[in-house]
Order: structure tokens, then sequence, then C-alpha cells
């Protein structure tokens, strides 16, 4: 840390500091340019003057003519003073100067009784320190409320007056987790912006994409770093770490298509799920006959559903039955904010020489929408052969892994040991389980 002296006068009460008449001359700055540069942090800057004899020099300046917040630069024993930019550029924005914007600097040498003449030259200092969060506070805890998805969450920082266009990053991590971005802001100088709003219900989506449980109280990191470009180039700086706590709720949202595939039941009907609650549902059906009618609720009531006319667009409690075309396994993704839904072939299968179908056929799986997984109950695999995942009968989508951990595209899955299995791929968190049973 740099300490600033401000300097008192202990020589003569009687004395005029703040325009005494000049005992010697101080010679004008070797400073190159009036705008300061990161990269210019380990040049020279140097100051001399007439005055010479054994003494002892404070070298002073102020950010008013009349010196009267003087700060000490530094001393020197002899008639010249050098230190370094990075140095002068510290002790002027310690001294009240601000980064990116111009500033007068009044410069004079004391000793004892005497000083010399004042030399001033305008200076723009570049920034040293990063952002410094705010809210939330170190410790604190974020009450997030189900009832209240549109409430502003607010992340706020204070950082330097800048005289250029800043960017700012805001990035969260759940406590030992990776950090994800929370959003950006410009912040101009015609319309400086220190703060990040998000609903309630998006601030919660982060917190569960970082790593967090819905309804569990997990400790959370939060940074802000800051971003400007001038000429000298792009300075980063990065705040402190700041943690805070928070409990995210459920965010998810549902709608169900009950229909002839499971006679009419509402209550054991397929539920289609939007994790965002964006208004985008998907979801998937089985279908044993072509052209089987469903209708699409918002709730296993039949009070409200969606029907359709063109069997492309969706009408809210009107139209008529919806029809899957096609049987087999088929992804329905049902778009409430602009009433259309889709239907395309979608099922998943193992295959490889330790599967029944070895590498000539897939062994099928069947969707499990209450653990939104892909399985297979009871299957027959051999040990020491390979397994691999993939969609609808083809290797344009596979996955293969290891440690229970899936890769698109990876490394077939080998069976340790011959047996009956339960097999369970979760395409949410990209994981799979072999259990021998």
């Amino acid at each position: 840390m740099i300490a600033i002296v401000f300097v008192a006068c202990t020589d003569d009460a009687d004395r005029d500091w703040t325009s005494p008449e000049a005992s010697f001359k101080l010679y004008n700055t070797t400073l190159g340019s009036s705008v300061l540069y990161e990269t210019m942090e380990n040049n020279p800057f140097v100051l001399t003057w007439d005055k010479t004899g054994s003494s002892e020099y404070s070298v002073v300046f102020s950010l008013k003519e009349d010196f009267s917040n003087k700060v000490t630069l530094g001393t020197s024993t002899t008639n010249t003073f050098a230190t370094t930019i990075g140095d002068i550029n510290n002790k002027f924005l310690q001294a009240g100067a601000s980064p990116y914007s111009a500033s007068t600097i009044y410069v004079r040498i004391e000793s004892g009784s005497e000083v010399s003449n004042t030399i001033s030259f305008g200076v723009t200092p570049y920034p040293v320190a990063g952002p410094m969060i705010t809210a939330p506070t170190a410790g604190s805890i974020v009450t997030l409320d189900v009832t209240k998805p549109e409430e502003l969450v607010k992340i706020n920082w204070n950082d330097y007056s800048s005289g250029v266009d800043v960017k700012y990053t805001i990035d969260l991590s759940k406590k030992g987790g990776s950090f994800i971005n929370l959003g950006t802001v410009i912040s101009t100088v015609a319309a400086p912006i220190k703060t990040l709003e998000l609903t309630s219900k998006d601030f919660v989506f982060a917190l569960l994409n970082a790593g967090a449980s819905a309804n569990v109280q997990s400790e959370f990191d939060i940074k802000v770093t800051a971003e400007t470009k001038s000429t000298g180039g792009t300075i980063t700086l990065v705040s402190n770490v700041v943690a805070f706590k928070a409990t995210p709720y459920e965010v998810t949202s549902y709608l169900y298509a009950p229909g002839a595939y499971q006679g009419w039941n509402i209550d054991t009907a397929e539920s289609l799920i939007s994790p965002k609650s964006d208004g985008i549902y998907t979801g998937y059906i089985k279908f044993v006959e072509a052209n089987s009618e469903f209708k699409i609720t918002p709730a296993r009531t039949w009070t409200n559903s969606y029907g359709t006319d063109d069997n492309i667009n969706l009408i809210y409690n009107g139209g008529g039955n919806i029809k899957a075309t096609n049987t087999g396994y088929q992804k329905l993704t049902v778009n409430t904010n602009t009433l259309v839904f889709s239907l395309e072939a979608y099922s998943w299968g193992i295959i490889g020489d330790a599967t029944p179908g070895e590498w000539s056929a897939d062994t099928d799986m069947t969707w499990n929408s209450t653990n939104q997984t892909w399985e297979i109950a009871n299957v027959a695999l051999v040990g020491g052969k390979d397994v691999k995942f993939r969609l609808n009968d083809d290797w344009g989508t596979n996955y293969g892994g290891s440690n229970g951990n899936l890769a698109a595209g990876g490394d077939n899955i080998k069976v340790t040991e011959s047996g009956n299995y339960k097999i369970v791929m979760d395409l949410v968190n990209l994981k799979y389980t072999l259990t021998k049973l």
C-alpha cells in the first residue's frame, strides 16, 4: 500500500505557504504525455531544480493552486527527484484525481523555509482499483419469494468516475464451483450504470444453473469485472469476490398431454416441462397408433385446455383434438407464447456388443417423465464388452462416456461383468448409471 503524507509547515508559523515567494527555480516536468497509460507504468518521471547544497527537499503536489490540500510526492537530498509514472499515477488517484478525467496538478519543492516556484500540468490518470460490490453484502442472505417472480434482484457496485465507457461483466458461482456469466452492463460517459437488475425468476434460474438445488440454502460467490479501452490499450480490473447465501425456489413449470395413448386419464397424462418457465415446454410421448388424438392442459384438470383447428396452431379453450400422425416416441414441443406446437420422432436406445442387438440393432429405452430420464428397467449385458446411447437408431447423435458422465460422441462405455442391468440416462445433467440387478 502507498502511504500518503499530508505535510504541515513547522518552520515558520507566520510564513504564507499558500502563495510564497519563490527562493529557487523548479524546471518543467519531463512528463511527455498528459494522458497516462498502464503500459507507461515503469517509465521514469523526473523533476530537477537549481538549488544545490546539502539539504532535504520535499516534492509536494496539489489539485488546488493554493496548495491547501498538498500531498508529498517524495523527498530527495539532491536537486533531482526521480520516480515512475505508476507511482505518480497512484498518488494522483489517492489525492482525489479521477481515472480517465483530466486534472491539473500543481507541483513545487520545499526545503526548510524556502520554496520553489510552482509548475502545473494537465494529467489524465488510468485506473488501478477494481469495482467494489455493495449489494449483496458479504455474508448476507438474499431473500427470494416464489410468489413474486418478477420482483427485481439488484447487483450493485461502486467504481471510479470514468471519462470513458466501461464494460462490466458480472459472474456468479456456487461456492467451490466454476463462475458463470450472470450478465453484462455497458456504462457510458453519458449514462453511467453500476447495477445489474434481474427478475427473481431469472436470478433463481442462474443460481440453479450454477449448481444449486431448489429449496436448499447454498452459498454463492459473485464478482464484477471492469474493462476499459483507450489508446494505451485495454485495462481489466476485477472486484473482490463477495460471498452471500440464497435459497432458490423451483422455477420449472409444467403442461400435461392427456390422450388416447393413455386412455384420456388426466391423472396419468405425460407431462411437458419448461425448465425456465419461459413458455417453451417439451415432453416425450409414445404413440402406439397413427393419428392418435390428445389435448394439452395447463393443470391435471379439464377446466382449461389447448386444442387446434389445423394441427399446427393451438387454440386456448377451443379447437378440436390434436393428432400425432406417426407412431413411436415423439418429442412434443409447445410454445404458449406463439401458440404453436410440433411433433418429431425422438427415441433413445442402447447399442453395442454388450447389448442383445450387439452393434446391429438398438435396444429401446423408455421415457420416465417423473425423473426426466430415459431408462431400461432390465436388460442382459455381456461383461467386458461395450455399450453406447444413440438417438433415433442413428449415429448422428450418440453418447458415450466414463465414470457415470455422458459425453457427446464419447468413448464406448465398458460393462464390467455379465448380468442383468437397470440403465438410466439423464440428458439434463449428462449422467448415466448401469446398475447390476
